[in-house]
């Protein structure tokens, strides 16, 4: 939660003298054609250790991007994203048959992305004669970092180091975002939306299970053995799972879903080179275009 606030201020820090910069009359005349975004919300993990009846989780996500439109209807855009997953064996229902194998994670991970998004209204000639209310569709490519940890005897531990099924997975992992959003006009230069968006991965190892129980008899790490099969420790009374016995799901790969509301401000074209120069020499008018 401190890397989350912390995260949060700066986003809100590097906007604030953008958004402070061009808010006079001759400003607005100006033709803006790159948005600054920054957002907030909630990220969702699919995979082996989440419950099916819990479509969101409450954890946190934040962004921040820039997007510039190429034609009325169509923008091109990239983002950074920060946001939590987690799972957790324990808090699964009774007859899902989870509780004995008792595996949890939990990840920090950021995702750097390009996508296009397609608005369903066309903008104006002017960025602020844009429809007041607007739906876009978007999708494109990404790339994830993950770093699914567990926490054993009061610390936590890195899994993918580990190989607890025997198996190296790479902590970087490509994805394809696409999703829906909506987006209200709250004044001239800015925008509040509110958006969806999937994630379609290529690994099944987001949470560090996928496939079996491996044969740890020639595993020299307690830590590693202990966090591979974690049965006996939610109940001694049982014995170690057999080698071959399911651990995960191979045949589906995991995924995240982020719900965010952003707030879209439309940078001044000299937004990069402060100077106290007029924006333009002419006379103020009592009507606009």
């Amino acid at each position: 939660m401190k890397k989350f606030t912390l995260l949060t201020l700066g986003v809100i820090l590097t906007a604030i003298p953008l958004l402070s910069n061009g808010q006079s009359f001759y400003s607005i005349r100006r033709e803006r054609s790159l948005i600054l975004s920054v957002g907030a919300g909630t990220s969702t993990y699919y995979g082996e250790l989440k419950n099916q009846g819990d479509y969101l989780d409450a954890r946190p996500t934040v962004n921040v991007g820039l997007q510039y439109f190429i034609h009325p209807n169509i923008n091109l855009r990239s983002e950074l994203n920060y946001f939590s997953l987690g799972g957790d064996d324990a808090k699964a229902d009774p007859e899902s048959g989870r509780k004995n194998r008792n595996l949890s994670f939990t990840s920090g991970n950021f995702e750097l992305n390009v996508t296009g998004a397609v608005n369903l209204f066309p903008l104006g000639h002017r960025f602020y004669q844009r429809p007041g209310f607007n739906v876009y569709g978007f999708a494109g490519i990404g790339m994830m970092y993950m770093n699914p940890k567990a926490k054993y005897q009061g610390a936590k531990y890195a899994l993918q180091p580990l190989q607890t099924e025997g198996v190296s997975y790479s902590r970087f992992q490509p994805v394809i975002p696409y999703g829906l959003g909506v987006k209200v006009k709250a004044g001239p230069f800015f925008n509040v939306a509110v958006e969806g968006g999937w994630r379609l991965t290529f690994t099944d190892y987001m949470d560090d299970a996928s496939t079996v129980h491996q044969d740890k008899s020639t595993w020299t790490d307690p830590i590693r053995i202990a966090l591979s099969d974690r049965r006996q420790e939610g109940n001694p009374t049982l014995s170690p799972y057999p080698v071959g016995t399911r651990r995960g799901n191979p045949d589906k790969n995991d995924g995240y879903f982020l719900l965010t509301l952003k707030v879209e401000f439309y940078l001044p074209t000299n937004f990069l080179i402060q100077n106290n120069r007029k924006l333009y020499n002419v006379k103020r008018k009592s009507y606009r275009r």
